[in-house]
């Protein structure tokens, strides 16, 4: 079973995947972990990635996509796996099916996991931070003593990336990022869009609904 895991900044990307490794028996590829084992392992995808990050360049799609079908091959992926974090655009969807199709694989289901833009501005602003580590939200893990650390007694903080201007800015560059891609995988009938309100149980059990067939 070959998914790509799609959603928001907020939606609940991550808690998903977990939760499907486990389910499904399948690894979870998110290309920033593996870019970044490419890297430290020196692999030749590694090193030659390693020179546009040290200049301070975007790693080219080809190379990501090189990076991401040398991890295919391990043994791991070959009952399936789940893409997260690639593609984010056309071109770069373009790239892994011709990757795909020279392995003799495909995508089974693009799973889109959707949030109103309003929910995802209280989850992600709602974050509050202390200087010992500790974190906190204003929703869903509320401090016993509004805006002072349970731990060490100082004073919260709200990071200047969960600001709503920082987030808002970051949800438009998704939608313009990931709308494409929904027409581009709609078209080709592998597009399941799964509501990301309500319970993670609720949200997980239409997943697995529609990925189970």
């Amino acid at each position: 079973m070959n998914l790509i895991l799609l959603g928001p900044p907020g939606a609940g990307k991550g808690t998903q995947a977990k939760k499907m490794i486990d389910a499904l028996g399948v690894p979870q590829i998110s290309t920033g972990d593996i870019l970044r084992a490419a890297v430290k392992d020196g692999t030749p995808m590694g090193v030659e990635a390693k020179k546009f990050m040290d200049a301070g360049q975007l790693v080219p799609d080809s190379v990501v996509i090189g990076i991401i079908a040398d991890r295919l091959k391990e043994s791991d992926c070959d009952k399936g796996f789940i893409l997260d974090g690639f593609p984010r655009t056309v071109a770069q969807a373009d790239a892994l099916e011709a990757m795909l199709r020279k392995m003799d694989k495909d995508i089974d289901d693009v799973v889109s996991i959707e949030v109103p833009d309003e929910d995802l501005l209280g989850r992600l602003t709602g974050r509050r931070m202390c200087t010992c580590g500790a974190s906190f939200h204003v929703m869903f893990n509320k401090p016993k003593l509004e805006g002072i650390c349970d731990l060490c007694g100082k004073e919260l903080y709200q990071r200047d990336d969960d600001r709503e201007e920082a987030i808002r800015e970051r949800l438009v560059n998704y939608h313009k990022q990931t709308a494409p891609l929904i027409e581009f995988y709609t078209e080709r009938g592998k597009l399941r869009a799964i509501p990301g309100t309500g319970s993670v149980d609720d949200i997980f059990n239409g997943i697995m609904r529609v990925v189970r067939g």
